[in-house]
């Protein structure tokens, strides 16, 4: 009878070991890179993302050190409306410092915030205060937002790569 028990037992942690296991990889983050210019698909969104040179600002908004931009071409590829955010877009340097968009303040074509219709593909740019060097490698990091429902998370190499 104490054999009986010990079986179950043991069943018990092995089932449970297996479901935290599947659990575990299937919310592990999958990590998508490309280089300026390529497509990058990061859960229901195709991404093409540019360096588009550098600025000094506008007479309402002075960077503290140099506006780095970058144009984003997105595209829809799921079926439903999708939000995508000017947040969502994070540029890291060679001293893989992060450094937050600014966005909204410069052009109509600055990316605040949007919906995407499904298969209609869309152009924003948004821009970086950051010390620049032009021979530092950038990257932009694209974090899903929740509605977007991915474990996605892509890194686009913008310069130097």
């Amino acid at each position: 009878m104490a054999r009986m028990g010990l079986v179950i037992v043991i069943g018990a942690i092995i089932i449970s070991m297996g479901v935290a296991i599947y659990a575990y990889t299937l919310y592990q983050t999958n990590y998508v890179t490309a280089v300026a210019g390529e497509p990058i698909t990061v859960g229901p969104i195709e991404y093409v993302i540019t360096f588009d040179g550098t600025h000094n600002g506008n007479k309402d908004t002075k960077p503290e050190n140099i506006f780095v931009k970058i144009r984003i071409n997105a595209k829809n590829i799921s079926n439903e409306e999708i939000r995508i955010s000017g947040g969502q877009f994070i540029l890291i340097d060679e001293k893989l410092r992060k450094h937050e968009a600014v966005y909204g303040a410069f052009s109509a074509e600055d990316l605040l915030e949007d919906y995407l219709e499904p298969n209609k593909p869309v152009s924003w740019t948004t821009q970086f205060d950051i010390p620049y060097d032009e021979q530092e490698q950038l990257n932009v990091t694209i974090k899903p937002l929740k509605p977007q429902a991915t474990v996605d998370v892509g890194s686009v190499c913008i310069a130097n790569c």
